[in-house]
Parts: C-alpha cells; structure tokens; sequence
C-alpha cells in the first residue's frame, strides 16, 4: 500500500462512525425526479444512500452539488443521492420554486421537499450543507458538514462496495432517479443582462451556458456566443463553452481597444472570469484557474477581535494569517500585513495563476478602472485589471455575515449583483443576508490605500428576512441578486425571492423614513425571480426597467412608476428547530480533522479560533468574544428562555504528512463554518455542545 493509499485510508477510517445507529426514515411534503413515486429507505436497501441536505439558495450547497457530480457517475450502479431539501427561505418552501430550482440546476437524482425540516430534524442536520452515508444494510455510517469531503467519501464508498459485496447485501442496478421533461425556449433560467451600443441586449442564458444576443424587442436573437455544451472550452463562438456562467460586463472603448475584448463574463461554475471579443464572437479566459478558491490563508488573516486584514501573499504569509489571533512569525513579530495601493489592495496574482470561487456579477468601476467581481463563493469582491490580469480583493474578510466597517473587515454574504453610482462607490446584493450593501470608495492616502468602507443600507443579518417597506432601519428584502442604480440616484433591487422590484432611496423622500433617513418601496410585484434589473432608456422615451425573470425564462420592460407601492407583510427569520440545553455551564466543542495529505498549521501557536456571540446578547453571561481553540465553556443566563447562539469556527492547516513537519513553501488553507444555533432552555436538558467543523459523529 502507498502512502497516499494509506493516508485514503485513515481519511476513510476517519469518515466512519464508531457505533451502529439505524437511519431514520425518509419524511417530506413530496419527491421530485422520481416520476411520481415516493421513496422510503426500504426500497433503497441494498444500494448506498448519501443523503446531501440542502437549499437553492446556499452557495455552499451548490459547491457539493458540484462535487458529488463525478461520484455519482463512477457509483451509479451502487450509489444513490438523496436530496433532503432544508429551506432556509420563505420562499424556498414553495414546491413550484424547489422544482424550477431542481431543473435550473440540472441535479440527476431524487429529492425530498422536507419545508418542515422533518427530516432534517431526525438526522439532527445543524448546517447547510451536512451529507449522511447510509450503508446497504440501512446503517448510518458518516456524518459531515461543509465542503470538501468527496475525495475521503469515494474511498468510503470503495469500501462499502467491498464490504458488502462479499456480505451479500450490495444490490447493482438502476437507481430511482427519473428525469423531468426539459424546459424549452430561446432562454434557460437566465441570470444577467446588459444594453449593447447597437441597441441590443447581451443576455447571459445561464441554464444553456451561453450567451445571447437579443434584439430590441427582447425576442428575436441575433446570435448565440457559447456552443451551449455545459463545459470549459476558449475558441469560436460555434465552440466555446461555459458552465452556468451568471454576470456580464460590458467594457468602456478605450479599455476594449487596447484588450482585444469588449465583455466580460462571470463563468460561475467553471470558477472564471472570461473575455469576449463581440466582433467575433471569440471567447478566452482571463482570470481563474478552474479550481474552486477556499477561504485560505493567502488573502486574510483574524486578529484578537475577529477583525480581518489581508496578508501578504506567499506561503509562510499564509500560515501565520491562518493562525489567527496574536499568529507571529519565528522572530516573535506578526507577518506583515500587505501595503499595497489603490492599484492593488488585496493583491493576489495575475490571471489564470488565481482561484476563484464563483464568481457571480461583473461590473465596470470608472474609479478604480477595474472589473468589480462579486465573490459569492467566498463572501468578498474582488477587482480584475483587464490591462495588467492582476487579481485582488477589495471588500470582505471571506467570513460570511453581516458586518459593516473597514474593507478588510467587512462580512458579506454571498454578494450577488453589483452597480456603480456616480459618484463611484459600489452597491451590492447581498444575497444571503437579504441585504443592499454599499462599498464606498474614498480618494488614495498618502501612502496610495484608499479608504475602502461597506455599510449596510438595507438588512440586519443571515437569518433576517421578509417584505416591508417604509424606513430602511426597518425594511426588509429576501434573497436580492441584482441591483441598478436609477436616474434619480435612487437604487433598484431585483428582490429575487419576494419576486419584485424594491426602490431604496437614500434620502428618504420615497417612503415614511425622516428626511435623508433611508426608506424603500416597491416598484413592481408578481415577478417570477427577478435575477436583474437595468435602467435602459429609449431613444424616443422615458427610462424603463429591463428585468431579468428567471424562472419565466424571459426579459420585461417594466416602467418606473411615479407613485410607488407601499407594502408591509412583515419580516421573518428563518425557522430552525431549537436545541434543548441546561442553563449555566454550556461546553462548546468544535471537531476539526484535517483532510488527507493536510494537517493543522501550529507552527505559530494553535491554528483554531473561535467567536461567539449570541441573540440577545444577555442569554450569553460568559465565554463570548474571540479565542484560540475550538472549544470553550459558556455561561447561559437562567433567566432568558430562548435565543440564538451566533458561533463561528476557523482552523488552518498546510499540505504536508501527519507527523512530519510542514515542507517550505506548502499551500495552506482556512477552514471556517458558521452556525447560527437556536437554543431554547430547559432543566436536565444536555450542558454539552458539539458541532463539527471537519469532524464526525
């Protein structure tokens, strides 16, 4: 056996767990991709079931959508996915929404609508995503969270086959998965849009993984750019391929002329940034290696306050960065912490030599004469330079949530749609946290950085959410993926799953805000996912909204209308079930193993950290704030019954053998997950805690 064999091994022997415990039955509202028919673990015996808990909105569960794709082909006399559907969105439980987005993202195997989150609960799932294997004999056996697991899960899997084989009880054969009939049309679930100089439209056609150019009447097509072959390909545009590419920029003539492209897309699943030539039709790639980009050490670093900055790049940078609070280098002193200027904050390297991670929306900012890149995948915008390729991030620490301030401190969530107003500055949807962002771009100090701030127009938080209009402080979105900027100076955001448009004006003039408090109303409603809107306006007429509805598969000219709708149907929060625990003493623990071929960076003192906080904040009487180490004791009020525990885990480690010391110049990588835990508490209830990072059950 190898040493790569032998260290499969022990991730597999790691995956496993050390008891049997049957699986809990199947439990949903319906079944989707099984032709009708419902499901239950007993016509499942004889086959491996991994259980992928998800939601559509979740980039992180799109990521293992993606992963598991070649699993499920090389398993797929033995294997069977389960999709356990876990909305987190109101509108995510909505079964005509679950099934566009079961199409629009092309998942070949059966899946449970679990609204109520029965299913979830048996499997006590605490993080979008977990996967649970299930063996033949109906046994669970794995117990994971996160991304990044399918390498030690095909060697699970191996092992299973053989196991079971030699039991008797492996069954080979089809599996249960039924394919719907196909959507048809000139477009597919498309994403982004935006006006040409011939008066046409350039649609992104996400779900053909093309792009179209449309007429002004939004129906006949002048061509298509992209053969529409799911895949990775430069070439002609007869010949090139995309894979679910989502935003499109168009970029200013002086620019244009000197790259030799005049567009650039945002190639989402292929993690790229491409460039296309509108003359011909020729598509090459500018950015992007293919490889999806972690949350690494390379780009930022945690200090004692959860605070983040970015690090310089290289290797050994990247382990310190990691460490986190207090990481210092051998002679006792922090790495350095990059100083670049207003041409690259955040530096991270040139082209096609940097990972990206899903990179959504793409726009032109005359400021910083950069392509703006919206980071979905890792929480951040990044800027590209089309003279030079380098690449580097503008906003965001990489963690996700919401946190306003600084641009190396900033939290987003899953930003989606991005505008640049007059004056420069950046809004953005950002998605997860149901907010309308703004990246406002100051002039260069004396020493070249400019000062980069994020504050938060509209929003509050990950699991806060709804449709009201009126002040801003109190507005609420749900789920937006686009944003424009309207000639008034107000801004308009595609509010995706509230299927409207909603107006923010910052000078309050448009709702029952105080004057220049903020307020919001809407523009348009009934709209089937609005993933764009664009200010277009016509020669011979008044600017319109051109708005991009997804799941109708078609672009509307909607007019801004003088009078807007005032609308209040209240704001949610996304309905987790409550854990039972003790009042007093709560020991948090955090499992962490680090994957195979990687161990934990401790060369600059523990490589983990935790921050805790909690909703509201006097349920936590001790142990909150941020720490080295995974776990802690906290300290629950008696006299707060309920509320929420807001739990955040990091830990580094470096490519290198278990055991050895870590080789010079190693790739290092951070790992980090965030849990929002309700907890409701109750006498003789559980005074332990334990969540898994990259742990086991």
């Amino acid at each position: 056996m190898t040493a790569e064999s032998t260290e499969e091994q022990r991730s597999a022997d790691a995956l496993r767990t050390s008891r049997r415990v049957r699986a809990s039955e199947l439990g949903g509202r319906a079944w989707l991709n099984t032709g009708g028919k419902d499901l239950d673990l007993a016509a499942l015996r004889g086959k491996i079931v991994l259980l992928d808990f998800w939601t559509f909105c979740c980039i992180n569960c799109l990521h293992v959508l993606d992963e598991l794709r070649p699993l499920e082909e090389k398993y797929k006399d033995v294997l069977v996915t389960v999709g356990v559907h876990s909305p987190k969105f109101e509108h995510e439980a909505d079964p005509v929404a679950l099934a566009a987005a079961v199409e629009r993202y092309d998942i070949h195997h059966p899946v449970l609508d679990d609204p109520d989150l029965l299913t979830w609960q048996a499997y006590t799932a605490r993080a979008w995503p977990t996967l649970v294997v299930v063996d033949p004999e109906g046994y669970i056996v794995a117990h994971l969270s996160g991304e990044g697991h399918a390498g030690g899960l095909g060697v699970l899997i191996e092992e299973l086959v053989a196991e079971h084989e030699a039991k008797g009880t492996l069954h080979r054969g089809d599996g249960p998965y039924v394919a719907p009939e196909p959507t048809a049309g000139t477009l597919r679930f498309p994403g982004q849009t935006v006006p040409l100089e011939n008066g046409n439209y350039l649609v992104v056609d996400t779900g053909h993984h093309r792009l179209v150019e449309l007429r002004p009447d939004l129906e006949t097509v002048e061509r298509v750019i992209g053969s529409g072959t799911k895949g990775f390909l430069d070439g002609q545009a007869e010949v090139a391929q995309f894979n679910e590419p989502q935003g499109v920029a168009v970029l200013p003539a002086s620019i244009a002329w000197q790259t030799g492209y005049e567009a650039v897309v945002a190639d989402t699943v292929n993690h790229r940034l491409r460039g296309v030539t509108l003359s011909s039709g020729h598509v090459q790639t500018l950015a992007g290696n293919g490889v999806q980009r972690l949350l690494d050490a390379g780009p930022a670093r945690v200090n004692g306050d959860g605070a983040g900055t970015w690090a310089k790049a290289g290797p050994d940078a990247g382990a310190a960065a990691a460490a986190g609070a207090g990481a210092a280098a051998a002679d006792g002193e922090p790495h350095d912490v990059y100083a670049g200027d207003i041409e690259d904050i955040g530096y991270l390297g040139h082209g096609t030599n940097v990972s990206l991670s899903s990179p959504w929306d793409v726009v032109w900012s005359e400021k910083l004469q950069k392509v703006v890149v919206a980071m979905a995948g890792t929480h951040q915008i990044f800027t590209f330079d089309p003279l030079t390729g380098v690449v580097a991030i503008l906003a965001g620490s990489g963690l996700e949530g919401l946190l306003d301030g600084p641009a190396p401190q900033a939290w987003f969530a899953q930003p989606s749609g991005l505008a640049v107003d007059p004056s420069g500055d950046l809004w953005v949807a950002d998605s997860e946290t149901s907010a309308l962002r703004r990246v406002r771009l100051g002039d260069a100090d004396a020493d070249g950085q400019p000062a980069v701030t994020v504050e938060t127009a509209v929003g509050r938080g990950l699991f806060d959410f709804g449709f009201r209009d009126g002040a801003a402080d109190t507005a609420r979105l749900q789920h937006p993926l686009g944003v424009a900027v309207l000639p008034d100076g107000s801004v308009a955001v595609a509010d995706t799953y509230n299927g409207a448009v909603r107006r923010y004006d910052p000078s309050g003039r448009s709702g029952d805000a105080a004057e220049g408090a903020g307020s919001v109303t809407t523009l348009a409603r009934g709209l089937a996912e609005p993933a764009d809107v664009v200010v277009v306006t016509p020669a011979d007429g008044e600017p319109l909204l051109l708005v991009t509805e997804t799941n109708r598969h078609e672009l509307a000219l909607l007019p801004i209308p003088k009078d807007a709708q005032q609308v209040d149907e209240g704001e949610r929060q996304t309905q987790r079930p409550k854990t039972p625990v003790a009042a007093g003493p709560l020991g948090l623990t955090v499992r962490f193993k680090a994957p195979t071929g990687q161990k934990l960076d401790d060369r600059w003192g523990d490589p983990t950290q935790l921050k805790v906080s909690s909703t509201p904040a006097e349920l936590l009487l001790a142990g909150g704030g941020t720490a080295q180490g995974l776990a802690r004791t906290l300290e629950l009020n008696p006299e707060v019954a309920e509320g929420v525990l807001h739990i955040t885990a990091r830990a580094a480690a470096c490519d290198g053998a278990p055991g050895e010391e870590i080789p010079d110049h190693a790739a290092c990588h951070l790992y980090q997950q965030d849990w929002g835990i309700p907890v409701v508490l109750r006498e003789g209830a559980d005074s332990d805690l334990v969540l898994d990072l990259r742990g086991l059950d």
